[in-house]
């Protein structure tokens, strides 16, 4: 091996693995099936490998990589849509998948994914789910991991301003959606009629 890739694979090692959980919590996200999400972390990771040296050092690592597993994600969607092959996990409800994680999946996940994960109920999760891929993405970017609209805006390779028409929409769905449920567990949502 000669000393040039070995400080390749050094400096990715020690810049882009240590982001490894946060991208997984999204592509589970996403795919809500952790065999795919663990498929487009490592498809996302192999294709940053071989870009780093495109990678200008110094910038903003997470939206980089989180770029390239958007367009990974939207390829193999869209691939998958054009196959409309479905797979028996595909047919599985959570309960029954259970928690199933890779080794990666389980070191030091953010505080956000710990939280998400662990809801006493899965209806924001459902609902969340409901939202169109191009919402919820962004709900996730920037409630979950909690980036500017700069830089989902990179991410997705939108305009800032339909970053935050985006996010709005996103949010404004999931209170529709979650309002009986917030309903229920005595919440005042605040749209009852008043008499």
């Amino acid at each position: 091996m000669t000393e040039e890739k070995s400080e390749k694979i050094k400096s990715f090692e020690l810049q882009a693995l240590p982001l490894m959980p946060q991208l997984y919590g999204a592509a589970l996200r996403w795919t809500r099936n952790p065999s795919d999400a663990e498929d487009l972390v490592q498809e996302t990771f192999a294709k940053a490998f071989v870009a780093w040296e495109k990678f200008e050092q110094g910038t903003n690592l997470k939206a980089w990589l989180f770029r390239i597993m958007t367009n990974t994600h939207i390829n193999l969607y869209n691939k998958k849509a054009k196959d409309k092959a479905k797979t028996a996990l595909d047919d599985l409800e959570d309960w029954q998948i259970g928690q199933g994680e890779s080794i990666t999946a389980r070191s030091s996940r953010s505080a956000e994914i710990e939280a998400m994960e662990n809801m006493p109920s899965t209806a924001i999760k459902n609902a969340l789910d409901q939202i169109p891929e191009e919402f919820r993405m962004v709900v996730y970017y920037a409630v979950v991991e909690g980036l500017p609209y700069q830089e989902i805006a990179e991410v997705m390779d939108t305009p800032v301003g339909t970053v935050m028409s985006r996010l709005h929409r996103g949010k404004k769905l999931l209170r529709t959606l979650l309002q009986d449920y917030a309903k229920q567990e005595g919440y005042n949502t605040g749209l009852e009629e008043k008499a």
